[in-house]
């Protein structure tokens, strides 16, 4: 390697741009033999590192959503549920709701699904640059009840409260006391208006006063949350 290459090589080590670091010279050889202009391998240089750092950036993305498993819309079965609304729940997946702060609620029985489209909602708006953060009811409930216990619930609300988008799986599957209760609303409640919420129930609306310790008053301020100013039914059902 020659010095000049040596000391390119050094620089674009500290400049961390490890693509062009490690494919200026292959490419520089296509240029030769292709008789392409400067600015042709230029432009190669610079498009093939602006994907790589994007690939990192969404990488990383995943990495700190915690998705326990890569789920994507293309691989949903359609064929059950039989009364899925497909073209409503395809429609989500243009992320028009986001720009709003909107909520999403996969409503519906045991094993049609709802992990799975809101698994995948989610890795959609990392795709699209939003922060995500994947959890369930009860990891927060037990996650903030041991925060409140060591006076850090301040801190883990706030991680629970920054991403743009918050998928909370399995709302209702366990009964929730009322610290449960109180700290799952504080988290809706911090939420609203700054951040969208994706939440997978089995429970009708009806029945949500159980999810929340039979607290009807609780229920009613986290349902005004999720209709917000009365837009309207959130839920794609089945």
């Amino acid at each position: 390697m020659s010095e000049q290459d040596q000391r390119l090589q050094a620089q674009l080590q500290a400049l961390r741009l490890h693509y062009l670091q490690e494919n200026y010279a292959s490419l520089a050889t296509d240029a030769a033999q292709k008789h392409w202009t400067h600015v042709d391998y230029l432009a190669r240089l610079i498009d093939g590192q602006t994907q790589a750092r994007h690939q990192r950036t969404v990488a990383g993305r995943l990495k700190v959503a915690r998705f326990p498993t890569v789920k994507l819309l293309d691989d949903f079965q359609w064929s059950w549920p039989k009364k899925i609304n497909r073209p409503q729940v395809q429609n989500l997946f243009r992320l028009a709701f986001l720009p709003d702060n909107g909520n999403v609620i996969f409503l519906g029985g045991v094993g049609v699904g709802k992990s799975h489209l809101a698994c995948a909602l989610g890795h959609a708006a990392c795709l699209a640059g939003h922060s995500v953060r994947f959890t369930t009811a009860v990891d927060i409930i037990n996650t903030l009840t041991a925060a409140q216990i060591n006076h850090r619930l301040k801190a883990e609300l706030k991680k629970l409260v920054a991403p743009s988008v918050l998928v909370i799986d399995e709302v209702g599957y366990l009964p929730i006391d009322k610290t449960g209760a109180d700290l799952l609303f504080q988290v809706i409640s911090e939420r609203y208006e700054r951040g969208s919420i994706i939440l997978t129930t089995y429970q009708p609306f009806k029945s949500w006063p159980r999810i929340f310790n039979d607290d009807s008053t609780l229920t009613s301020a986290v349902l005004d949350r999720f209709q917000r100013d009365g837009e309207g039914d959130p839920a794609p059902r089945w």
